[in-house]
């Protein structure tokens, strides 16, 4: 694995004010990875994400690693803009900043006095970005939600799981909210550059129900092309003009692979030739499958469910016999190679994966507190000149109130100490 290196940076004359929680964190982190200043602003004490999992399963808020994923390369600071002192305090560091990122209500930050309009009074080029459910307007506007609740809201939701269970939520984590954290990124990323040019800032409605709709891309157009109305399908590929579930996901010896046996045109009708024919060397491809053309047999024009249910288990009979590498070695590059195959990894299998460990994504990011350097997922994108880098592990609660109270707004020892003691950071 890697370890943390000093690099120039994209984004070094940027900086960023991050009050997100949860998943929307992921938009400051996109920012402070390619080199920006991010503060990462949270209540005293501790922000409310900072939840499991745990470090060693110690429950303190010093040791989420939730946390820990989303915050690292930030400077952190405690602060309670409820209070008219912890106000004025974050409108002097906002004069200073390029970015507010935001995920608190519609309408929290302008009724604390603190919202784009108040902020574009002392800083005009401010670029302010709000992530929010539903998006500032509308009739859902102050709707509150759960990251199950807007899966659910974006239509995603309903494209998951098997079609005789109910719908499966999408995996561990606020997944929706990390849609609404990197298209807040993203728009703020355009906003600079728009500034660059017109010296003019903006704000930037971010709705997390629309940010995960782009999930949904291969599902609406068949309402709006076809009037075909997608059901759940499970681990299958939809035929939607017959409504034939073709088995794609098949068991093995240590898991599960996908292989597209598909038939009707290339690449899929070929493909599932060669897995015949490797299953024909090995005795394991009954008559009927041999005699099958892939082509005319299985286009999806004339193709029925019961045939489709017979290849899927003739196919899994054999996988059983298999590992997921065997399948994936043999079948994509070996003796049959450019079967249509692929190995469904489980977490074990992705941290030790060649090809990761082969371009150094896994990178070790050293916790002086814990006394320990923790893995972290590397790099996202690989820029020659600018490279993503990890500088420091996420900061602690609190932990450069003095650098940045003291050192960058001025404020004496003694008014820090007022502070705290009326526990405003």
């Amino acid at each position: 694995m890697s370890t943390l290196n000093e690099e120039k940076s994209a984004l070094s004359h940027v900086r960023i004010l991050d009050l997100t929680e949860g998943g929307c964190m992921l938009s400051g982190k996109l920012f402070s990875d390619m080199g920006a200043d991010v503060i990462k602003i949270e209540p005293p004490g501790g922000s409310p994400s900072r939840i499991p999992p745990y470090y060693r399963d110690i429950e303190d808020p010093q040791k989420s690693i939730f946390w820990f994923a989303y915050n690292t390369n930030k400077r952190g600071i405690t602060l309670n803009l409820k209070t008219p002192e912890g106000q004025e305090l974050f409108k002097k560091l906002a004069t200073t900043a390029d970015v507010i990122i935001e995920s608190f209500g519609v309408g929290y930050m302008d009724n604390l006095g603190l919202g784009y309009k108040d902020i574009s009074k002392i800083k005009p080029n401010i670029i302010y970005a709000s992530i929010t459910p539903f998006g500032q307007s509308g009739p859902k506007a102050g709707y509150k939600a759960s990251d199950l609740t807007l899966w659910a809201s974006g239509g995603f939701l309903n494209d998951c799981g098997d079609p005789d269970r109910a719908p499966v939520w999408i995996g561990f984590g606020p997944q929706a909210s990390f849609y609404g954290g990197a298209e807040a990124a993203i728009g703020a990323m355009t906003a600079l550059w728009y500034r660059s040019r017109t010296g003019e800032g903006q704000f930037i409605d971010v709705s997390i129900q629309e940010s995960t709709m782009s999930c949904n891309m291969n599902v609406l157009p068949m309402w709006d092309v076809n009037g075909v109305e997608f059901k759940r399908v499970g681990a299958v590929s939809f035929v939607a003009a017959t409504r034939v579930r073709q088995p794609i996901y098949f068991k093995c010896k240590d898991g599960l692979v996908m292989i597209l046996a598909l038939g009707g045109n290339d690449p899929y009708a070929s493909s599932s030739e060669r897995l015949v024919q490797w299953m024909k060397d090995e005795g394991m491809c009954p008559d009927w499958l041999a005699k099958l053309n892939w082509w005319k047999d299985y286009n999806a024009a004339v193709l029925k469910q019961d045939l489709a249910d017979k290849v899927g288990q003739a196919i899994e009979a054999f996988t059983m016999t298999k590992t997921k590498a065997e399948l994936y070695e043999i079948g994509a590059f070996g003796k049959y190679k450019q079967i249509l195959v692929a190995p469904v990894s489980n977490t074990r299998d992705i941290s030790e994966d060649i090809q990761l460990k082969a371009r150094q994504f896994w990178v070790n990011v050293p916790h002086p507190e814990l006394n320990d350097s923790l893995p972290y997922c590397g790099p996202y994108i690989r820029m020659s000149e600018t490279p993503i880098t990890f500088r420091k592990r996420a900061p602690l609660i609190g932990e450069d109130n003095r650098e940045i109270y003291l050192g960058e707004l001025g404020i004496s020892e003694a008014n820090l100490k007022a502070l705290q003691d009326k526990g405003v950071i």
